[in-house]
């Protein structure tokens, strides 16, 4: 897969589709890599008529790493109650698609964004408006301090230390774990294409010090009320119903502080890309693209 010189770091990324159709832009969250957006997904998004680009955000997969910058102790801040220190902001990080953008030669982009990276679309729809065709914020959040928090079990699959035996074995069934606390309990992913996805990750660029400090970013990152109030493209708000780490209210106050809004609810969704709802999701984000086109 190629990269480019974006914002001054190195993004992989890959391109599906006609280059001269319109671009929707996908956004992995925390410590994601691109892979994430399933090539199903991204396929059936091209049948819709669309150019799809995937990406690794700074610091994952195959993208510029800020090592230099240490680790941020996030455990201690919050047990402390201090403010969280964090390398780089969201706000950095939207900045990294617009200059994948300006790499690429795309003017504007219909901006899709999973998890983090659906905060990451949010800041990038308000600063960017003359960039951003529409906006599809799936499984996110406000980050209002009020809104509710994940469950025990996600907040654990979260925020758990790795295996003290760091072979790529243990790592994999750590990774695996930690997924199948979130997932959607109505649409079970395929345990092999799971593994398979997880040792695929782990060979291309497993790198947990840059998953904590995109997570300083995150948690770091504030509440996007008032910037979401600025919001003036088609945007559509994603969520599943059983999301435990995320839970759906935090999409319903995304939609609540976008004018005009739409926000669609999926039952028997958690936190993930089910296959089984990839024509589901292509229909949504195309939707939302298709008003915004004409």
């Amino acid at each position: 897969m190629p990269q480019v010189t974006a914002n001054n770091l190195q993004i992989e990324y890959e391109s599906f589709g006609d280059e001269s159709a319109p671009t929707i832009l996908l956004i992995m969250g925390l410590g994601a890599q691109l892979g994430r957006w399933n090539i199903e997904l991204c396929q059936a998004l091209v049948v819709h008529g669309y150019r799809v680009i995937r990406f690794d955000n700074r610091d994952c997969g195959l993208s510029s790493k800020f090592d230099t910058a240490g680790v941020p102790d996030i455990g201690a801040a919050l047990r402390r109650g201090m403010p969280l220190t964090a390398a780089y902001t969201l706000e950095d990080m939207a900045a990294d698609c617009v200059g994948l953008l300006d790499a690429l030669g795309i003017p504007k982009a219909h901006i899709v964004g999973a998890s983090m990276g659906g905060a990451i679309a949010q800041i990038v729809a308000a600063l960017y408006p003359e960039r951003t065709l529409s906006l599809t914020s799936i499984m996110s959040t406000s980050s209002h301090p009020d809104l509710p928090p994940p469950t025990p079990a996600a907040a654990q699959a979260l925020f758990a230390p790795l295996p003290a035996t760091r072979d790529q074995e243990s790592l994999v069934e750590d990774a695996i774990r930690r997924q199948l606390a979130v997932a959607s309990p109505e649409f079970p992913s395929c345990p092999q294409r799971l593994r398979s996805l997880f040792v695929e990750e782990h060979e291309r660029g497993f790198h947990p010090r840059g998953v904590t400090r995109q997570l300083a970013a995150f948690l770091a990152s504030g509440d996007r009320r008032t910037l979401l109030a600025t919001i003036r493209v088609p945007t559509l708000v994603l969520h599943g119903a059983d999301d435990p780490l995320i839970p759906v209210a935090c999409g319903y106050d995304v939609a609540a502080h976008i004018p005009g809004a739409r926000m669609r609810v999926i039952e028997g969704m958690a936190h993930d890309f089910p296959l089984a709802l990839t024509d589901v999701f292509a229909e949504a984000i195309t939707t939302v693209a298709k008003a915004a086109d004409h």
